[in-house]
Formats: structure tokens, sequence, C-alpha cells
């Protein structure tokens, strides 16, 4: 059997079976998510269910990687991420704590050697970043680490969202002869997708900061593995694109809130989810609407694969031109 398949559904089992004891324990450990003016639950939640998936991905990647260092560095780094977002979940950090825990995790594949030495140069060539290599890549990691996190505001959103993408790196993967990428994504996919059969709504847990953090490092992280491995920024953009829907949401955020004088980092309802909400669909509804936009992301991140150079650049302004044109439809640049 592939290698793949059995990494995928070894994590998916591990997950499946390990939620309700972690379950159990967030509610020991006092690791709970109460109700709030800008949460659409109404009871106390258990979270930190992200750490069945952490401990179906390590499971699984132990298991079916080859322990090379580059391997090793990006799996340790998990193991750090993972601790942050653990202690988060229960003491609930500071937000520069939080950072500085995202930047030390960033840091440890990168002492590995994984990291973003160049980038593709569309009309011939390379860009060498020479000694931005590092912070460009502790900047790349720590961003995606910080999306997928903003954007867990729905039962199954940040999960559903998070295993299409990697279903689609995966996909990207096998087709570039890119096994160990695909592996260890299989590895990530099957973790997301055992966890979902309790936090699609309605949840009766939370993958907490210790699985949003996780998820958005782990696809970061995969994305520089595959670059190195393919020697082509392709496996930098398919993970970005694939995750255009939280990235365009926190952008969007960051806009709205800089428009209305407000402090970029305060919270809000103007979210892409909340403003579903407010527009009349069910969480059920908000959460599948998003998962379709996802895939269409995906199927462009995919399609982005098979052309290059000026017909890249223009299916990357449509996409865009597609993304501003739906957000003034819905008005999440609107102070809300």
């Amino acid at each position: 059997m592939k290698s793949y398949l059995v990494a995928l559904g070894l994590s998916l089992l591990i997950s499946w079976a390990l939620t309700p004891a972690v379950k159990r324990l967030a509610f020991r450990l006092g690791a709970v998510d109460r109700p709030n003016a800008r949460k659409v639950h109404h009871r106390i939640m258990p979270r930190m269910g992200g750490l069945a998936i952490v401990i179906a991905f390590m499971t699984a990647a132990l298991t079916t990687m080859e322990l090379t260092t580059d391997v090793i560095g990006i799996l340790l780094g998990g193991c750090v991420i993972a601790a942050v977002g653990i202690a988060d979940d229960m003491f609930q950090l500071a937000a520069r704590v939080k950072l500085a825990g995202q930047i030390a995790a960033a840091l440890v594949p990168v002492l590995f050697g994984v990291r973003i030495e160049w980038l593709n140069n569309p009309w011939g060539g390379y860009f060498y970043l020479d000694y931005l290599a590092v912070p460009f890549t502790v900047f790349w990691i720590v961003s995606f680490t910080n999306v997928v996190n903003l954007i867990d505001g729905l039962d199954g959103l940040a999960a559903g969202v998070s295993a299409i993408a990697s279903v689609t790196v995966i996909m990207v993967a096998l087709q570039q002869g890119l096994y160990p990428v695909a592996v260890l994504t299989a590895c990530l996919a099957g973790g997301i997708i055992g966890f979902i059969r309790y936090n699609f709504n309605p949840a009766t847990i939370f993958m907490g900061d210790t699985g949003s953090l996780f998820l958005g490092y782990m696809l970061a992280a995969i994305s520089i593995f595959g670059a190195v491995k393919s020697a082509a920024t392709i496996a930098l953009l398919v993970p970005a694109i694939a995750l255009g829907l939280p990235i365009m949401d926190t952008a969007f955020a960051i806009i709205r809130r800089y428009k209305n004088n407000r402090p970029i980092f305060q919270p809000d309802k103007g979210h892409i989810h909340h403003r579903l909400l407010a527009m009349g669909f069910s969480q059920r509804q908000a959460v599948i609407f998003m998962y379709l936009i996802s895939a269409g992301l995906c199927l462009t991140a995919i399609l982005l694969t098979e052309v290059e150079g000026i017909y890249a650049i223009v299916l990357l302004a449509l996409l865009v031109a597609f993304i501003f044109v739906g957000a003034k439809k819905i008005g999440i640049l609107k102070d809300r």
C-alpha cells in the first residue's frame, strides 16, 4: 500500500480514537472556552482538542517517514508550537509571549536547514535571499501560524479549511513526485479529518490554539520542505493559495481596522464568518460556504502548477480581483 495512504489512515484512526480522551483531559485541566460577546457558542466548551491532531500526526510521521535532518527539524518545531498552544489554552498567554513562542518554534526548522533561500523569477532565474533567508522563513512560518488561528471562529471551520488545503498539497506533491512531502502532509490531513468528526457543528470540542497554531505552523513548514525538495517556488504558492481564505480574512481585518482607526490586533466581528452569519447564514451553511470557497482556491492552486509565465500572472490577477469583489459584496471592509 502507498505510504501516504498508510500515513493518512493511521493518523485518522489515532485522532478519531483519542479525541474523547483529550476532551476529558481539557475539562480536568480547565482548558475551556467560555461564551462572550464575540463568540457564537453559548455554553462552556473544552478546547485543546488539537492535542489529538498533534499526537496523531507525530505518531504517523515517526512511523512512516524517513527521519532525515529536515524532517526532524520540522517535527521538533511542531512540538514547540504545540507546547505554546497548550500553554495558551490553559493559561491564556499574553500576545507578546505567544508571539515569542511562535518565533522560537519557527527558528527550530531553520536551524535544521529548512529555510527559504531563493525564489523563482517568473522571467527566468532566481532571486537569492542571502542574509534575508532566515528572517523571511521565520516571517513565513509565523504568518501561516496566525492566519489559521484567526479563522478559527466557527465549528469545524479552521479544521475543514486546513484539511482541504492539506489534501491539495498531497495531490500536487504526488503530481510532482515529491513523495516525502505527500507522506508528511498525509499525516497532517489524517489527524484533521479524524478530529472533524467531533468538531463539526454542533461541536463537542474545540481544537483551541493547540490545534490552530499547529495546523498553520505545519502547513508553512511543509511548504518550505516542498520548496527545498522541488527547487520550485510553486511549492510555497500552492499552500498559500490553498489557505487563501484565512489569509485574505486576516489581510482584510488589518485593512478594516486601519481604515477605522482601530488597533490592528483588537478583535472585532467583521470577519468573513461573522458577516455570513449577519447575512442570515446558519453556522453550518456559513462553514460549508467557506469550504466551497477554499475548494475553489485549491483548484486554482492546482491549475497554477500547470501554467507558467504570463499565464500564471494573469491567473493570479484574476484571483485577486475575484477576492476583492467578493469582499466588497459581503462588506468585510466595513466597521461593524
